[in-house]
């Protein structure tokens, strides 16, 4: 199953809703890769709220995603990390210190829109 990718004039809003396995994880990767290049979005939202658990495999692809759309020219914010996903990406040491975060989508979108505009 493929995770939708919304264009918002010139941000993505994803919202997974989706358990993410290794092959939907990837699939996800290389769509928002494309869209980043196809759209030239600046910002991107990845909403978190309904991934409960990640494996290691998986915490490594969401540090990739937001490494690669940052080397692309998008900014990526994350929404609706629950505990044990914030616990899973510390123990993996995946570096996420530079990723904006935010508490749901609204307020993700905001900050992306403060960091983005000025």
């Amino acid at each position: 199953m493929r995770i939708p990718i919304l264009k918002l004039h010139e941000y993505l809003l994803i919202s997974i809703q989706v358990e993410l396995d290794d092959k939907t994880a990837l699939e996800f990767q290389e769509d928002l890769l494309s869209k980043i290049h196809d759209t030239g979005a600046k910002g991107i939202v990845i909403d978190l709220t309904s991934v409960d658990m990640v494996d290691s495999f998986i915490a490594k692809v969401l540090g990739d995603v937001v490494k690669m759309s940052n080397l692309m020219g998008a900014k990526v914010v994350l929404t609706g990390i629950q505990p044990p996903v914030a616990i899973t990406l510390i123990d993996l040491g995946i570096n996420m210190r530079d990723v904006p975060t935010a508490l749901d989508l609204e307020q993700g979108l905001d900050k992306l829109r403060l960091d983005l505009e000025g």
